[in-house]
Parts: C-alpha cells; sequence; structure tokens
C-alpha cells in the first residue's frame, strides 16, 4: 500500500474506525482519546501515509500560509530579518509568501490583497507606507517589525537605548564630534528612538555634534551617492577632527566606509563608525564594523510566537473578543568592532 495514495478509506479499513473518525484526527484531533489518536498515527506509519496538503486545506480552510511584507532587499537588516522568519518553519510549520513593497503605498495594497485571496493566516509586516489602523481593519492576525503599531500587534528594539549606547561609545573613545546621519520621519516611528538617544546624550553632556536628516534614497545607487556627498561635506568642514559618526544601520556604515576607503585606502584614524543592526554585512566587512545588535534571530522568534497564539485564537470556535496590541521590545546589545578603535593620543 505504500506505493499508492493513501486514502482516508484506507486507513479506516485498517483501523476499524470510520471515515468521520479519520477526518476528526487531522481537523479536530483533540475530539478523539489519546488512545484513539495513537492507533491512527500507528496506522498512518504501517500504510506510509503522504498528507495530501490541498486536500487538507479544502477541508479544514487552514492554509498555513503567513504573508510577509518587507520594504526592499537591498538592505541587509531586511534580508537578515526575513532569513531569520523563514528559519521558524523548524518550529511553527508556517509558509510564507514573502512581497517586497519599495515604497509604494499602492503595490502594498495589492500585495495584501494578493495575500488575502490565497487565505494566509496572518501577516508580518516591515513596511511603513500603509497605517496601522488600515491593517487592523483586515480582521487577520498581523503582527509588525519596527514601524508604526498603535493598533496592532509588534516587536520592536529599544531603539532609545540603542542610540545612548552608540553615542555614548562614539564619546568614549575620544571623538571630537559626533554626527548622526538618518532620514527625517514621525517619532512614531520607532527607529526614530535612535534620533532621540542620540541627541539627548550629546545635550546632557554637551558633547559637540550635528544631527544630519535627509533624504537617503530608495535604492543602493541613490543611498551611496547621497552618503558619498555628504562624506564630502564632513571632510570638508570638520578637517583636522576625529569624526564619530553614527550610522542607522549596518547597510549606511558599510556604505560610508567604503567611501572612505577608496579614498584614502584604509579607515582613516580620524574616522570612527558605528552602525545598528548587526546584520551580517557588519561582521564581513573588509573592516569589521561596530554596531548595535538587534538580535535579529529573537526579533523574528518573538513575532512569529505572538502572531502564531493569534492565529490558534482565530481557529477557534469562540475566539476571545480582540484584546489591545501586544508590544514586545527586545532590548539592543552593543558590538565594538574595529570602526571604533579608541583614539590614538599623541
Amino acid at each position: 500500500m505504500g506505493k499508492k495514495n493513501i486514502t482516508f478509506s484506507d486507513i479506516a479499513k485498517y483501523t476499524g474506525f470510520s471515515k468521520t473518525t479519520i477526518s476528526r484526527y487531522f481537523n479536530n484531533p483533540d475530539s478523539l482519546t489519546l488512545e484513539n489518536q495513537q492507533i491512527i498515527a500507528d496506522a498512518l506509519e504501517k500504510l506510509n501515509y503522504k498528507e495530501n496538503k490541498v486536500a487538507r486545506i479544502l477541508a479544514n480552510g487552514k492554509t498555513e500560509f503567513i504573508g510577509v511584507i518587507i520594504p526592499n532587499l537591498y538592505m541587509h537588516y531586511y534580508s537578515e530579518v526575513l532569513n531569520q522568519i523563514l528559519k521558524t518553519y523548524e518550529t511553527f510549520g508556517y509558509k510564507f509568501l514573502v512581497f517586497t513593497g519599495d515604497d509604494q503605498e499602492t503595490n502594498e495594497r495589492k500585495y495584501i490583497q494578493e495575500l488575502l485571496s490565497y487565505k494566509i493566516e496572518g501577516m508580518i509586516i516591515l513596511s511603513h507606507t500603509i497605517p496601522s489602523r488600515e491593517l487592523a481593519s483586515y480582521n487577520i492576525p498581523i503582527v509588525t517589525i519596527e514601524r508604526e503599531d498603535q493598533y496592532v500587534s509588534s516587536v520592536n528594539t529599544d531603539n532609545y537605548m540603542g542610540g545612548v549606547q552608540a553615542t555614548s561609545l562614539l564619546a568614549k573613545i575620544g571623538a571630537d564630534v559626533l554626527i548622526h546621519i538618518n532620514a527625517e520621519f514621525s517619532s512614531q516611528i520607532p527607529s526614530y528612538g535612535r534620533i532621540k538617544g542620540f541627541t539627548d546624550i550629546c545635550k546632557e553632556y554637551q558633547i559637540p555634534h550635528e544631527l544630519i536628516l535627509t533624504d537617503t534614497g530608495h535604492s543602493y545607487e541613490e543611498t551611496s551617492q547621497i552618503l558619498k556627498n555628504l562624506i564630502d561635506d564632513i571632510d570638508i568642514r570638520y578637517t583636522g577632527k576625529t569624526k564619530g559618526i553614527f550610522l542607522p544601520n549596518d547597510t549606511f556604515a558599510n556604505i560610508v566606509l567604503h567611501h572612505l576607503i577608496r579614498r584614502y585606502g584604509k579607515l582613516p584614524d580620524d574616522y570612527k563608525l558605528i552602525g545598528f543592526d548587526d546584520s551580517p554585512v557588519s561582521r564581513e566587512a573588509i573592516v569589521p564594523i561596530s554596531t548595535v545588535g538587534q538580535q535579529i534571530d529573537k526579533i523574528a522568534a518573538a513575532a512569529m510566537e505572538i502572531l502564531n497564539v493569534q492565529i490558534k485564537e482565530s481557529h477557534k470556535r469562540k475566539p476571545a473578543l480582540s484584546s489591545e496590541p501586544v508590544h514586545q521590545i527586545i532590548p539592543p546589545i552593543l558590538i565594538h568592532r574595529e570602526t571604533t578603535l579608541p583614539v590614538k593620543t599623541p
């Protein structure tokens, strides 16, 4: 029998149970005694049963698919978050349908409708274009990561603590002036905490500093040119000073490092760099980059744990009334590498 597709009828005949009982084993196993569940499980092994996933979806409406929308894949943080989310298959058993939004609101709405047509169980959203109020209106389990999250559950880094850690390290190693480069965005975005942490520490300890908020581009090429122009300007305005530059992510830090090495043949002693996220590029860069580690594996695991709880609740015959969104904060870890070696004293 192992050479043909095993049907519910075959399992029923082998065990002596009805086809209805076999169906209950797959779709509502708690309705059977543990003894009967074991009898059926043993029969599946003996018969070399291979589950027909499509038939099961048609029977119970549960696809085990999760939709994921991320802004892009050129930012190493997003690609590593996706990598860690995909790894949770072994723990939770969900499969993933992934779209990149490229900051296009119209496209992301189209992608969400596409995902809903596949009867997904829930969504993980990292893109920023669609307000959380609208996301909540879809009435399916949703968890967001590092974006505005007032009306949906979320997992975020303690960005303020990370901003404080990065700024304090640059000050401690002896930089003359601290510079933070970032995009300009709403304080409702969790990563705004990086800006706030930087400015608070600089003001509290009266550290010379500059906050540069600018359009940082929407592709690797655009971002690279913008950062090159900024470094050109910083080079001129802060000649003779040791510059501690806090970048908002490791992709930007690696681009700045690349431009400096192309210009000087090495990372100059008067530049100290720190990124944010601890994606693989920070460890693999030609000069390993100091960073604020976001513990991306823990973020992905926490997001899937919260989503899994919500999905299981939605499967109940009488799901609980929707409760307040769950917001989990993951602490960052400061990682000191070669781009923040102490300033050499004469």
